[in-house]
């Protein structure tokens, strides 16, 4: 139950997060959409031992957050939840790739541990540019911007009524959750009935689609979602595309850390 309330209570965080006014809120969403877009290409684009490297484009969300006025603590602690689910995948690298990249004294690195802390680094670049993106524009507004840009309107729409009654569907199973906990008296579950819960869940489920879909038709749904606030793509979203475009070519085919390594080496000697 408490991580059912506490994915629901993440996602509405995200949305208050989205009405702030700010100089990255006002910004057309398209721009934004674009931009983290490039940012998730340049990522991947990367060579697989790619380290030092990938770590010049942390300045791209730190930058977003700050402008965008977001709480420090809230993006890493959610952030942070990627770090298990890429230490899974790259654990298996030094298992299959043994070939000796970095040697410093008694200290040596494979190709593996190298290739596995690059697909970290990847995570983390990749998810904080995304939650930042929903924190600053809101869902709604992303999928706006993904219609505006040629996504097919069907794939938007679906989208948009899966986050908009997501949160109708976490609250029945943080209730199935509560009621079970409190019929079980602390004990343990038996597993029929947690497969008795989960079946009913997924009846509740499909009668409350089937209530959802007659009350839409009931207020004339036409198959499009209509959002209350309009934006403009303008000189500012132009110059902050072309902007991060720019720095991306530069973060991608320089190796900045390294070159501030040497002139760093260069003024001690």
């Amino acid at each position: 139950m408490p991580s059912i309330e506490l994915l629901a209570s993440n996602f509405r965080r995200l949305d208050q997060l989205a009405l702030a006014d700010t100089v990255i809120h006002r910004l057309d969403p398209r721009a934004k959409v674009v931009v983290v877009l490039a940012f998730v290409v340049t990522v991947a684009s990367f060579e697989r031992y790619a380290v030092s490297a990938l770590m010049p484009l942390f300045v791209f969300p730190i930058v977003l957050a700050a402008l965008g006025k977001l709480p420090t603590g809230y993006l890493a602690k959610n952030v942070a939840l990627a770090i298990p689910f890429a230490l899974m995948i790259g654990l298996f690298n030094p298992l299959f790739d043994r070939e000796l990249m970095f040697q410093l004294g008694a200290l040596s690195l494979s190709g593996g541990w190298i290739s596995c802390a690059s697909i970290v680094l990847r995570a983390l670049l990749t998810l904080s540019a995304a939650l930042i993106l929903l924190a600053v524009t809101g869902f709604s507004g992303v999928c706006g911007a993904l219609e505006g840009l040629g996504l097919p309107r069907v794939l938007v729409m679906q989208l948009q009524l899966v986050y908009r009654y997501i949160f109708v569907l976490l609250d029945d199973g943080a209730r199935s959750a509560r009621a079970l906990t409190l019929r079980s008296s602390g004990k343990r579950p038996r597993l029929r009935t947690v497969a008795s819960l989960i079946g009913l869940l997924l009846l509740r489920s499909w009668q409350r689609a089937d209530q959802v879909y007659t009350a839409m038709l009931a207020r004339a749904y036409s198959g499009e979602v209509h959002s209350r606030k309009t934006s403009r793509f303008g000189t500012r979203e132009l110059l902050f595309v072309v902007g991060w475009l720019a720095a991306f070519c530069v973060l991608r085919w320089y190796d900045v850390a390294q070159l501030l390594g040497l002139l760093v080496a260069q003024g001690f000697s």
